[in-house]
């Protein structure tokens, strides 16, 4: 494998702007497996393995926000981590226009895929860049990045807890 070099932008001895053109149109081919899926299933996906594991209450949500904001909803789920995997089943089983869904999700997949490149690409180089000057403080940077995203699931984990007592309580 050739390892890409901050002064040589490629990967896999391609230029990272093929990677990302070929990242953008395979996300769209899952995002329109995700809507077809969801558009044969329908109202059977909430009752399946991975509709009870979501949480009826959950899907709710995302079906609230496809109806009020259709495939606007599509385009803004590729920048949120877990709404980008459920939208565009709930999308499809609520028969989100198909044109305006592929607009969107074209759309998504050209913004997206490039920004999340050159992000991830910065962030791994420069991480890099501290660890060939300084492995301690590379190291220190990590172990950082660790606790921080331990402490942030743990108060989400306290925050769905507290919620869930609290709608408890209230019945």
């Amino acid at each position: 494998m050739v390892i890409p070099s901050p002064t040589d932008p490629s990967l896999f001895g391609l230029p990272l702007w093929v990677i990302a053109v070929v990242g953008a149109i395979l996300l769209f081919g899952a995002f329109q497996v995700y809507y077809w899926v969801g558009r044969k299933l329908g109202d059977r996906l909430t009752s399946s393995r991975i509709g009870e594991r979501a949480g009826r209450e959950r899907i709710q949500k995302v079906e609230n926000v496809v109806n009020r904001w259709g495939a606007l909803a599509v385009y803004g789920c590729f920048w949120v981590p877990v709404l980008r995997h459920t939208l565009p089943w709930v999308a499809g089983a609520l028969r989100v226009s198909y044109p305006w869904y592929v607009v969107a999700s074209a759309l998504g997949c050209l913004t997206w895929v490039p920004a999340t490149m050159f992000v991830l690409y910065t962030v791994i180089w420069g991480w890099l860049e501290v660890a060939a000057r300084s492995p301690f403080t590379a190291l220190a940077a990590a172990v950082l990045a660790a606790v921080v995203a331990v402490l942030v699931l743990r108060r989400r984990r306290r925050r769905r807890e507290n919620a869930a007592e609290d709608t408890f309580a209230s019945v």
